[in-house]
């Protein structure tokens, strides 16, 4: 991803030997975190619910050199995050760098025709995840006093856009959650950040979006493009390594200056 974006990600040593588990790291934005992570040296466990995604993410850290892990597992089930972090630290060790990027169910859907079982289905996906799989992390970090959370939110949680009404809902809820919880865990030596990104090109993207389509797109942001895979992975080098050692409790807007607050 990076080889075909923008190039190959910094490299901060002290992130080496580090372990870290990437929700959502089959695909896309989380995919490239999963690869950047260990380009860095970061032992890494690919969660996400596509056995086949997750495998193609482990093998090419492995050609690349690096140490992944397979984690499957559906992150809106309480029991299935518990047996992923169980597994995940019985291979790798107590992880240190947790990035909880899983959800995505931001389609466009009128709210009076969104119904309760959509509202409910895009919040278990995209918050209530969240929720579990810190809660089932948090513990160890606060018993150990260190470790990195990096939360994934969304233009849609920062102002009113084309999204759905509950994706946005829960995307603005995780930049709360992500405010609270890095005030309560500060003193335990445990940092929380957030990131927000705007429009990101994925596979996705590329299928329903024709070039001509994707550079009036481009053409709409005030820095002239839409965002990459890397843009996201290169942040969360830097909110997970000791260079930003003094940050907390923020959300990183990553939108080509389409969001300026």
């Amino acid at each position: 991803m990076f080889s075909e974006s923008g190039g190959s990600p910094p490299y901060d040593p002290d992130l080496a030997g580090t372990v870290a588990l990437v929700t959502g790291g089959s695909r896309g934005v989380g995919a490239a975190t999963c690869q950047a992570l260990a380009a860095n040296g970061v032992k890494v466990a690919v969660n996400g619910r596509d056995r086949a995604a997750i495998d193609a993410v482990v093998a090419k850290i492995t050609a690349d050199g690096g140490t992944a892990v397979a984690a499957p597992g559906d992150v809106t089930d309480e029991a299935a995050v518990r047996n992923m972090r169980d597994t995940v630290e019985h291979t790798l060790g107590p992880v240190e760098i947790l990035a909880t990027f899983a959800g995505g169910q931001g389609a466009p859907v009128p709210t009076a025709q969104l119904g309760p079982d959509r509202w409910r289905a895009v919040i278990e996906s995209d918050l209530t995840s969240v929720y579990l799989t810190v809660a089932s992390f948090l513990p160890a970090m606060i018993e150990r006093g260190n470790g990195v959370i990096v939360t994934m939110s969304s233009t849609a949680g920062r102002q009113p856009g084309g999204a759905n009404i509950a994706y946005a809902t829960a995307k603005a809820g995780v930049v709360m959650y992500t405010k609270h919880l890095a005030s309560e865990v500060g003193r335990h030596g445990i940092r929380v950040n957030c990131l927000a990104p705007s429009t990101v090109l994925n596979e996705r993207l590329q299928r329903f979006m024709s070039a001509e389509q994707l550079d009036e797109l481009a053409a709409t942001y005030p820095l002239g493009r839409i965002g990459r895979p890397d843009d996201i992975a290169r942040a969360v080098l830097y909110l997970a390594s000791n260079a930003s050692s003094w940050i907390t409790g923020v959300t990183l807007d990553l939108t080509g200056g389409r969001v300026i607050v």
